[in-house]
């Protein structure tokens, strides 16, 4: 069995049997007991020491049950605000909870935002005692293993006309075009940049392919992602790297922490062309490819009564 189809087994699985529901029809739900849930981690030794601060300032604990820890704190309430200066520091604040846990403890497998299990420690216990199988071996899966993204961007993109004398219909396009009357000239006019699109795109995918192919040969999966960035709270970032040249792709890569030197000598090779810059960001937690925790848009309330109110986490 694959890697993919292992955790998607266990994503079904952690999915099913979590402690943690959706909020409903915009109904708050209360909470007098909480605990916050940041990650899951293999801890050495039954009394770990995480010195991180918390979402809005609390004390970050670990609750371990057999040598699986539970990185939270104790809260009575959800984090809801619409000020989106506060959005941002809250999710600020868990990414780098998550961050540290990983440091301290190994590669973490991450809950959403804003993922809180009703009731206290003996709790959090009770649940990573009925899932340890599962949740044991989903971190010894992920075990050494990060999340890396790649971003090769074109600095100095190719000029039209530079397509134009490699490409034998386009020299004949525009030949075309010279001796034509003004109606006909548009309708080539259009042809031509038609024709200069798909050179366009036809270059980005044969880039894009034979990074992936290579990357492939290093990291445990390589996947590619949308050339533009969906929206997240680092807004002002976005349109800062928007400015600074053309994306060509983008690659999010799941590999060893022992491979990264290998995979970065392979990035150093695509910089070397000019006109391309490259950049490269983790190791993160493996956002992407661990088992998504904290439950789902179709997940039913169930014995254990949990509570999670969904917040999309910002992207590495």
């Amino acid at each position: 069995m694959s890697f993919d189809e292992q955790t998607g087994e266990a994503a079904d699985a952690l999915e099913n049997a979590d402690p943690t529901i959706s909020e409903t029809d915009g109904e708050v739900p209360e909470i007098d007991d909480g605990r916050y849930l940041y990650c899951l981690v293999q801890v050495p030794d039954e009394e770990p020491s995480l010195e991180a601060t918390g979402v809005d300032g609390e004390s970050v604990s670990v609750v371990v049950e057999d040598g699986i820890g539970a990185v939270c704190h104790a809260c009575d309430g959800i984090y809801d605000s619409a000020d989106l200066a506060q959005v941002r520091r809250w999710l600020v604040r868990h990414q780098t909870v998550v961050d540290d846990a990983g440091e301290a403890f190994g590669t973490p497998i991450p809950f959403q935002f804003d993922t809180i299990l009703r009731g206290d420690d003996e709790r959090v216990r009770e649940w990573l005692r009925q899932e340890r199988e599962l949740l044991e071996h989903v971190l010894s899966e992920l075990a050494g293993h990060w999340e890396y993204r790649v971003e090769v961007v074109e600095t100095d993109p190719i000029s039209d006309d530079a397509l134009i004398e490699r490409d034998e219909r386009l020299r004949e396009l525009e030949a075309k075009i010279g001796d034509s009357e003004s109606g006909t000239a548009f309708l080539l006019e259009k042809k031509r940049n038609q024709r200069l699109a798909e050179l366009r795109a036809h270059r980005r995918e044969s880039l894009t392919a034979d990074l992936e192919t290579r990357l492939d040969e290093v990291a445990r999966e390589v996947h590619s992602l949308e050339r533009s960035p969906t929206a997240t709270l680092d807004d002002d970032a976005v349109a800062k790297d928007a400015s600074d040249g053309e994306t060509l792709c983008r690659l999010t890569l799941l590999a060893h922490e022992d491979d990264q030197g290998e995979i970065g000598a392979i990035l150093d090779d695509v910089a070397s062309a000019d006109g391309l810059e490259v950049r490269f960001t983790g190791p993160w937690p493996p956002y992407t490819f661990a088992p998504e925790l904290g439950g789902g848009d179709e997940s039913e309330t169930n014995e254990a009564g949990g509570t999670t109110h969904q917040r999309t986490q910002r992207e590495p």
